[in-house]
């Protein structure tokens, strides 16, 4: 048969790509470049971690565990979630879109806050959902009326913190949005991709879904522990839900190297515990120094990034550094934000006093 006369699914035929941000975002992308883009650990991975992958290099040769038995296991002691409520991915974003394919469908109405994360709404999109959205730029001071706009039989996404703007919801409110949710019969996605990467972080609701089974959260080794490039993530939920994904995900799904880092990488707590004060120190650093230059004002962030809006053109900016070998993010397409928006991450001293450099030069 020739491809012409194949019939697409109007999903897979209208399916746009995410753009993201990241060395390979750009055209010509070079390792001496600055990636104030991505917001993964500023001091990359552990010792520990290295060390394990170059032990266990010679495993390459084999099939990995495609339950990633000993991983689980090991995120079992770590979170304090029972193993049979534990699934693992190819990096969070595989994780997503098997969650949306498993669980939502043409009935289903999704609700997501904006600006965030862009993949919660592709995959929605792809599983044939309708996709609603609640434009705000702190979602914390509108909870009570969010709460009125939770659909029935839907599914909603938060990002908590949320990316790009940093913002952080209490328990409190994330409990308050479960409860309701669940008697509307309705998933609560919370996606906690960077919820390690808070100092003092307090607010992780990952507990709950011992007792709410309409609660799935999100964890990522990328961004936490610096394993961008091995691709690898987690999921929590109820029995019934992590074994529908375990069911559905497709074999060999994470390469042995990426379960033996992971391992090693959550088995290193203080890596976290260090990686923290240097996120504080130089999140109170960047933003305060940022805010003091004429075209830039700083949003307010708990985590290792920053929203910032501009007086220039974002992509016009974001050229400019890249001619001094520094990357940053682009926020023009974000849904509901505009080319007035950029996002920086959080990286050691001597980097960001580089940034800064630049900055004043524009």
């Amino acid at each position: 048969m020739l491809f012409s006369n194949v019939k697409l699914d109007s999903v897979i035929s209208s399916h746009k790509p995410v753009p993201h941000g990241g060395l390979y975002s750009i055209s010509n992308p070079q390792p001496e470049i600055l990636d104030f883009s991505s917001n993964i650990n500023p001091l990359g991975p552990s010792s520990k971690v290295l060390k394990t992958i170059k032990n266990q290099l010679s495993t390459i040769k084999i099939y990995p565990d495609s339950d990633s038995l000993k991983l689980r296991k090991d995120l079992q002691n770590y979170t304090k979630i029972p193993l049979s409520q534990i699934v693992v991915g190819n990096g969070a974003t595989e994780i997503i879109y098997n969650f949306c394919k498993s669980f939502l469908s043409k009935k289903t109405t999704v609700l997501i806050p904006i600006p965030t994360f862009g993949e919660y709404e592709a995959a929605s999109k792809l599983a044939g959902t309708k996709v609603k959205f609640y434009k705000t730029i702190d979602l914390k001071k509108e909870i009570d009326n969010f709460i009125l706009k939770l659909p029935t039989n839907g599914c909603i996404f938060i990002c908590n913190p949320n990316n790009p703007t940093g913002h952080l919801l209490s328990k409190k409110d994330l409990k308050k949005i479960i409860i309701t949710a669940k008697k509307k019969n309705t998933l609560v996605f919370v996606d906690e991709c960077f919820i390690e990467l808070v100092p003092n972080y307090e607010e992780s609701i990952i507990k709950l879904v011992k007792k709410y089974d309409n609660l799935f959260v999100l964890r990522s080794l990328t961004k936490s522990f610096g394993l961008a490039g091995l691709r690898i993530g987690y999921g929590i939920g109820s029995k019934k839900l992590i074994s529908i994904l375990n069911q559905i995900k497709i074999p060999w799904n994470v390469s042995g190297l990426a379960q033996h880092a992971a391992s090693a990488a959550i088995s290193d707590p203080n890596y976290l515990e260090k990686t923290n004060k240097v996120i504080h120190t130089e999140l109170n650093y960047l933003k305060d120094n940022i805010s003091k230059l004429e075209n830039f004002t700083c949003f307010d962030s708990v985590t290792n990034f920053i929203l910032i809006k501009t007086k220039l053109k974002s992509s016009l900016l974001q050229q400019k550094l890249l001619k001094k070998k520094i990357l940053i993010r682009d926020c023009s397409n974000f849904r509901g934000l505009n080319k007035n928006y950029i996002r920086v991450a959080v990286k050691t001293r001597k980097e960001n006093q580089k940034l800064l450099q630049e900055l004043k030069k524009l």
